[in-house]
């Protein structure tokens, strides 16, 4: 027995597997990259809006989407324009809405679409 030798095995991962889980992880980062900047200024946007929702119960159409075009040149909103708003009023309560369709390029000819919708009052 003292000349015998075990033969195992090796396992772990191949460079093929290594190259093939390596290339989705790039994918998954440029996509990443290009979609993360379109979704944080709907949510600076969505924010704005209910913050102004807040602070401007009573307040004229007029005396709201000035407050939306301030916080609009501070935060850099650039897809909402004050006059896309929808301010409604229900009961007591200003309600204010925006929607619009933003378009990011992927690569090529290659786009994506994303419908993005806010409403104060849920």
């Amino acid at each position: 027995m003292k000349g015998m030798k075990m033969h195992t095995r090796q396992r772990g991962v191949s460079i093929m597997g290594l190259m093939a889980a390596l290339f989705i992880v790039v994918i998954l980062a440029v996509f990443g990259m290009k979609l993360i900047p379109s979704f944080i200024e709907y949510r600076t946007a969505r924010n704005g809006i209910e913050a102004i929702s807040r602070e401007k119960q009573g307040s004229s159409v007029a005396d709201i989407r000035k407050a939306f075009e301030a916080r609009a040149t501070i935060d850099d909103i650039t897809s909402v324009k004050p006059q896309d708003l929808e301010i409604t009023k229900e009961g007591s309560e200003v309600v204010i809405a925006f929607g619009y369709r933003k378009e990011v390029p992927l690569f090529g000819g290659v786009g994506l679409y994303i419908d993005y919708s806010a409403k104060t009052k849920q």
